[in-house]
């Protein structure tokens, strides 16, 4: 799924948040938006494996959560926020397409490295590749409550992560074929930084 996709996800849950627990909204949607955004820091070495944890981030997010509901603080309701939107993206990324250039061809059978299982998971294709219009309709709907109860200026980022979303999409298909090109194109000492799907 597309990086607003999820970026929109962690707002969601911050948004959720912030509606039965007002006085942690910042804290909330802060750190479930960087929490639903981090594990793609590894998009150019190890992606989808490095920093994914579709079963072991539960793991982890779940006594933080148990922590912040029975000791709520700043502290305890951002950790437990930023680690269940880490998971979410693991797990959101299991129900999207595969890892691959071009996703809509449907030729990969790696959506994300589960640690647990020590293999990967196969796509299930819900969302049947990032920057799908399926993917735009999904940020779309999770775009809802963080613009219609969060104060500004979130509402002004969520618009603009959805016009974004959109350009994206646009551009998908035409951006593979740039990608591959460039990829092609660069220095032999910059090749082994650049992800082999771009080469494909």
């Amino acid at each position: 799924m597309m990086g607003t996709t999820h970026a929109l996800a962690g707002a969601f849950l911050g948004a959720a948040i912030a509606v039965v627990a007002p006085e942690f909204a910042v804290i909330a949607v802060l750190a479930a938006v960087a929490g639903s955004v981090a594990p793609d820091l590894d998009i150019y070495r190890g992606h989808r494996r490095t920093l994914h944890y579709p079963v072991y981030g539960w793991v982890a997010a779940a006594p933080a959560v148990a922590l912040a509901v029975l000791a709520p603080s700043a502290w305890t309701v951002g950790a437990a926020t930023f680690l269940a939107a880490a998971a979410g993206h693991a797990a959101m990324d299991a129900f999207g397409g595969g890892l691959e250039l071009r996703p809509w061809e449907a030729g990969s059978d790696r959506a994300v490295y589960s640690h647990y299982h020590d293999r990967w998971l196969a796509p299930r294709r819900a969302i049947p590749y990032d920057g799908s219009p399926r993917d735009l309709g999904l940020a779309g709907a999770l775009a809802v409550l963080p613009a219609t109860t969060l104060p500004d200026p979130v509402p002004a980022f969520v618009l603009a992560g959805l016009a974004v979303s959109a350009t994206y999409v646009a551009l998908r298909k035409r951006l593979a074929t740039l990608w591959s090109t460039i990829a092609r194109t660069l220095p032999e000492p910059v090749a082994p930084y650049v992800p082999e799907r771009f080469y494909d």
